[in-house]
């Protein structure tokens, strides 16, 4: 009788040792199948390559959530959080110009004051929404304890657009689940209220393993800068000193290729290139995303009264 009652005495120890845990979750679906799951360019050391610039256009809520009372005045709570917490995450980066498109009447109306308003044109949109999202709460009950799991399930779909010719680039699908438990043994215990932290956590999830890939599809693209002046014979070219550009580095000079359409997608399509000089870099001028080259013609011939037609490229 003792041993038994040791027994259930041990056993009801352990059971008042459980406490509340929370934990969160997220898988990927590929919508296509370009591109590997992790993205090489967050474990490898940042390579010299020019800033995308980046714009996040929408992120809505198509869930049957968006009809219920927990969104905003334009019915998109969801769809703010899932922008702002791709938009910090792209940020951190620091391999991008970030834009803000979602609330740029008000951007607008701040540099309206300054009359000083000059806006961007992006590279890369970005456009999403949360297709699915749900929250469920079960218990389990115990002879001595009650346990309570709320749980959130997040779906994000997201697509990047390619800003000179509309074309999809990469769409892909996410999945994220955040839960939390409270435990009670003989009514003594954590208690757990409606856990709304479950909902951003969800779509973090969700977001987390969509955005090593998004900064490789953005990063793809070989470093290119561009001629902004010439004086006399020297060239003023975009990009600087932060972006890995040394001095006395030598480039290409390459002319744009003529646009045509094709006639198979109806699509615009340049051709290739042509190399028409080179240029060495020799100092630099300006700060930050206005940093410019300042560099000596030594190779070839170029039109300074149409500066736009040419492209600096690494020398391969």
């Amino acid at each position: 009788m003792k041993r038994i009652a040791l027994y259930g005495l041990g056993l009801v120890c352990c059971l008042s040792l459980q406490a509340c845990t929370s934990s969160t979750r997220g898988t990927v679906n590929q919508v296509n199948n370009s591109g590997p799951q992790v993205s090489p360019t967050l474990v490898q050391p940042q390579e010299m390559g020019l800033k995308r610039v980046v714009a996040i256009s929408r992120f809505t809520d198509e869930s049957k959530r968006a009809n219920s009372f927990l969104v905003d005045n334009q019915g998109n709570k969801l769809g703010k959080q899932a922008a702002d917490i791709l938009a910090a995450r792209l940020t951190d980066t620091n391999k991008f110009i970030m834009l803000e498109r979602d609330a740029i009447e008000q951007v607008k109306q701040e540099g309206a004051l300054e009359d000083d308003f000059n806006q961007v044109g992006a590279d890369y949109l970005i456009v999403g929404s949360i297709s699915e999202f749900g929250r469920s709460t079960t218990s389990e009950v115990g002879v001595f304890s009650r346990n309570k799991i709320q749980i959130a399930n997040a779906t994000v779909n997201v697509r990047l657009i390619n800003t000179k010719n509309g074309q999809i680039i990469y769409s892909e699908e996410g999945s994220g689940e955040a839960r939390s438990e409270a435990n009670r043994v003989f009514g003594v215990g954590e208690t757990a209220a409606y856990d709304t932290s479950l909902d951003d956590k969800a779509i973090s999830a969700a977001l987390s393993k969509l955005v090593s890939n998004i900064i490789e599809k953005l990063s793809d693209s070989p470093w290119q800068a561009y001629l902004v002046a010439k004086e006399g014979n020297q060239l003023m070219m975009t990009g600087g000193q932060s972006q890995g550009v040394k001095i006395g580095e030598t480039f290409s000079i390459l002319v744009r290729g003529k646009q045509m359409k094709n006639p198979q997608t109806g699509m615009m399509i340049e051709l290739p290139a042509r190399e028409v000089g080179k240029l060495t870099v020799q100092a630099f001028t300006g700060k930050g995303e206005n940093e410019l080259s300042l560099c000596e013609l030594v190779s070839g011939n170029i039109d300074s009264s149409d500066l736009t037609q040419y492209v600096i490229r690494e020398i391969e």
